[in-house]
């Protein structure tokens, strides 16, 4: 409701200067105003084979027992689905994106490619199949790809031929899940939906769900994810993304399979980097469900919960212990990230045996309000209209003469004093990961060729091997079967390369938002407002502003950042992904009976012939990432605080609106939100 009320102030003075001259100051304030909305959310990204209960898991954390489409074992969700609050009516709506219809097309062309030249046994056939007559029954078998994208078969769907989001809006949760159930799942039992003849999954890229009335998701948005890639390249690169922004990952296995459950741990396993330092995730929950299930057990007396209880503390400390083995996945975070949580979603929604709290779904609840709480939009907003607000009164006021000038010339002083120490430890920072991706590349050449050999020549059962390589090689080094983990020869090849990194990576941009990256130098810049509106007590409101300025641009800066490290760690197996395309390009035209062959031969070659550019390649792209966003950050700080230090002391007050009534309104809330979170 404070939110609310400031935004609506803020609305009408932004109407107020509106209608006053267009000097240089309102186009300013203006700017700044608009500024103020943002509307960051928290992601929380759900992770889990089929069957483990994710779907169960999110329609109990957030009360909707009928919201998100249950189905039977073989069942499974096949696109990501978001899940966030409805702010802007009552309804329960879903917010279908799809894919282009020339995306689909050269999809469509390429899988007819691919099944003119392999057989119903492989593996790869069985998913196109699935997908293919999800959509058009049995008569994708008949046609061509061009006729596969006549627009009689999106009849349905004209969002799909038009490039728009479908929007379902339902009254109930249960009405919703019943009209959504073609765009986001499997037809695990054919004839179990008769009134659904297509299923319209294959052309979805992602469907966002929004529930009314939810404490809960105000900032926060769940998200329902296949456990390791995506095999469709276009949701993949989303998934990636997605993986990649969120700041907690829940990963969802059955109780009884918690700790020997190899697909849960080579999920947590294979994203670990996404999450990390290629990432933002600051909490990783590994959730058992079904923690009221004891097999063959008929007992429903009052010592049956004790049971289930003390077996839910044994299997708390055994998926701990698998934990501590993960020793590379621990470079990426500390011991304080990994919490372990027992769940029934069915005790919860229905209590049989377990009290409500001992399902833990409301300690997920109270860690989701948490989340909620501490997510600082609504102080940054108000703390920003107060700054604003200050200084347009301010600049209303008399000024005595000279002073400005003074304070004026102290402040830009001090702008270059602070900037100094954020320089020199960006500098050191540059020079401790050239010396560690000195170390990498050198790694790099003298056993890339072994590293490729080992993947070329796997130990073990070899059978169906060329198909996988060959999808490798048609993929960009990139293949995602349909049972296991994907397999990213790019990762393998940028190993050392990482590796060599990945301590001093952390060290420097920690996901833990109470340290900020550069060892917190960004957060210690201070140009001592406090204590200046002591002496000059004539601009006080200006220097209110300031204040309000600096903290906005450090959050901004931080946010940055966080954005931009992402893409630098990344950076090192993008560059060996690119050195590689033309290889791949070449060893994807082979077949026939020597094809397995000649695939080998031609990755080894490049590799051989590359490696001594490759990765030095990879290195100095890196370091620019880097040097860039140094330049960037300081040149960023200086002009954004010299410009703020200019409009808001050097310019008179023409044409400014009288704001006195709105500053003592929002002077007041933001006094009553400071005591609220001391």
């Amino acid at each position: 409701m404070m939110l609310f009320d400031v935004k609506n102030i803020m609305a009408h003075v932004l109407a107020k200067l509106n209608d006053q001259e267009n000097t240089k100051l309102n186009a300013f304030l203006r700017n700044k105003i608009k500024d103020l909305e943002t509307d960051r959310r928290e992601l929380v990204g759900v992770f889990g084979k089929t069957g483990a209960g994710k779907t169960s898991l999110i329609n109990a954390v957030i009360e909707e027992k009928k919201l998100l489409p249950l189905g039977d074992v073989d069942a499974c969700t096949s696109v990501m689905i978001k899940v966030e609050a409805n702010m802007c009516n009552t309804k329960y709506e879903a917010h279908i994106e799809f894919i282009t219809r020339k995306e689909w097309k050269d999809e469509l062309w390429s899988i007819k490619h691919y099944l003119e030249v392999t057989t119903n046994e492989d593996d790869d056939y069985q998913n196109v199949a699935e997908k293919l007559s999800a959509l058009y029954g049995e008569e994708w078998k008949e046609k061509s790809s061009e006729e596969l994208v006549n627009p009689k078969y999106f009849r349905e769907i004209p969002e799909f031929l038009e490039a728009t989001k479908k929007i379902l809006s339902c009254e109930t949760a249960k009405e919703l899940s019943a009209q959504m159930i073609k765009y986001t799942r499997t037809d695990s039992n054919p004839g179990g939906e008769n009134s659904i003849k297509r299923w319209y999954w294959p052309l979805v890229k992602c469907v966002t769900v929004k529930v009314p009335h939810n404490n809960f998701l105000q900032h926060i948005t769940l998200v329902d994810l296949p456990g390791n890639g995506d095999r469709n390249k276009i949701r993949d690169t989303i998934w990636k993304r997605i993986v990649r922004d969120c700041s907690t990952v829940w990963i969802v296995t059955e109780m009884n399979r918690a700790a020997s459950e190899q697909e849960s741990w080579e999920i947590l396993k294979s994203i670990s980097s996404h999450l990390g330092n290629g990432g933002e995730c600051r909490y990783i929950h590994f959730i058992c469900t079904k923690s009221d299930v004891i097999e063959d057990s008929t007992d429903h007396s009052a010592d049956l919960e004790a049971k289930i209880l003390t077996r839910n503390n044994i299997a708390k400390e055994v998926v701990r212990k698998e934990f501590e083995k993960l020793h590379k996945f621990k470079k990426h975070f500390s011991d304080d990230s990994f919490q372990v949580y027992t769940v029934s979603s069915n005790e919860f929604l229905k209590t049989k045996v377990l009290s409500a709290e001992n399902t833990e779904i409301p300690k997920l609840q109270d860690f989701l309000q948490n989340l909620n709480d501490s997510h600082s939009e609504t102080l940054n907003y108000v703390s920003g209209a107060h700054g604003i607000l200050s200084l347009i009164h301010g600049a209303s006021l008399e000024k005595q003469p000279g002073r400005n000038k003074e304070l004026c010339e102290k402040l830009e002083r001090d702008i270059a004093l602070q900037l100094d120490p954020v320089q020199k430890a960006m500098e050191k920072a540059y020079q401790v990961f050239e010396t560690c991706l000195r170390e990498g590349v050198e790694k790099s050449i003298s056993s890339c060729e072994k590293k490729l050999h080992n993947f070329l020549f796997p130990r073990g059962n070899k059978e169906g091997y060329h198909g996988t390589l060959k999808s490798v090689v048609k993929n960009g080094g990139v293949y995602k079967p349909k049972k296991g983990k994907q397999i990213n020869l790019n990762m393998k090849l940028s190993s050392f390369l990482t590796d060599s990194i990945d301590e001093e990576f952390r060290k420097t941009f920690l996901n833990e938002r109470n340290c900020g990256p550069f060892n917190g130098v960004i957060d210690k810049f201070s140009l001592d407002t406090e204590n200046l509106m002591e002496k000059y007590k004539d601009v006080k409101l200006q220097l209110i502003f300031l204040q309000t300025e600096e903290e906005r641009i450090k959050k901004k800066l931080n946010k940055r950042i966080r954005d931009q490290k992402k893409i630098m760690y990344n950076s090192l197996t993008k560059t060996i992904e690119k050195s590689m395309q033309e290889c791949y390009k070449t060893a994807a035209g082979y077949s026939g009976p020597n094809m397995m062959e000649k695939i080998r031969k031609t990755l080894s070659r490049h590799v051989h012939r590359s490696k001594g550019t490759m990765f030095a390649k990879a290195k100095n792209a890196m370091l620019n990432h880097l040097l860039s966003l140094r330049v960037e950050i300081l040149k960023t700080m200086k002009d954004t605080l010299n410009n703020s230090i200019d409009l808001s002391l050097r310019t008179d007050g023409q044409a400014i609106p009288d704001v006195s009534a709105e500053l003592a309104e929002v002077k007041k809330i933001y006094k009553n939100l400071k005591n609220s979170s001391n």
